[in-house]
Parts: C-alpha cells; structure tokens; sequence
C-alpha cells in the first residue's frame, strides 16, 4: 500500500477557488491510479475525480466537470485537486484515494489506500 496525506482545505465563501494536495508516500508510487472521493455530513462517501498513472486520462463527477481539475506530479509524489467557481454543496471531507494500477478507478471498492480526509467548507 502507498501512505496518503491530503492538505489545503479550508473555509471559503460559495465562489472562490481552492487547491487540494495529496502526498504520497511507499513503494512504486508512481504507478498507482489515483482519485478523489468527497463525504458531505449525514450522506455516503461519493467519487469527485480520477487520473490514471500517466496523467494522460481523467474522470469526473457531473456535479464538479467543469469546475475542479485534478492533476498529478509524479517527481514530487503529489496529487491534486483544483476546485474552482466553489458551492456550498461542495462542502463536505475530500479525501485521496490510490490503488496499484494504471486504468481509471471511479468506484470506493477499486482503491486499495485512503488518506485521512480534509475538510473543505464553502459559505453561501
């Protein structure tokens, strides 16, 4: 398994952007999928984003195409998420997720290593 550990939540006014990092440590990172998931309070832990281990396909919800952008730098072991044009219905933990392979991985059971969560907030 690869260690992950997301920075870079906050609280933010519904309109502003933010950008999540996720740090990943262990063996043969870099050929790990990769993907973001988002929990709002009271409901089920729901796909955001995924990139495959190249960085050369990725995948998004409906609810954020458009709007977030995730990416990845393999050298410096870092996934990320761009999140702009913010919603109060984004608020919820985001969490990075990561699983040994190289295809698009869009469902929870796929990915084999999760971090611990951050917590983004958006103010109407």
């Amino acid at each position: 398994q690869v260690q992950l550990v997301e920075s870079g939540g906050g609280l933010v006014q519904a309109g502003d952007s933010l950008r999540l990092s996720c740090a990943a440590s262990g063996r043969n990172h870099r050929i790990y999928s990769m993907g973001w998931f988002r929990q709002a309070p009271g409901k089920a832990r729901e796909f955001v984003a995924a990139i495959n281990w190249g960085g050369g396909f990725t995948r998004y919800a409906d609810a954020v195409k458009g709007r977030f952008t995730i990416s990845r730098d393999n050298p410096k072991n870092t996934l990320y998420l761009e999140m702009n044009s913010l919603k109060p219905e984004d608020t919820a933990v985001y969490y990075c997720a990561a699983d040994r392979g190289v295809g698009l991985r869009t469902e929870e059971y796929e990915y084999e290593s999760w971090g611990q969560g951050t917590q983004v907030t958006v103010s109407s």
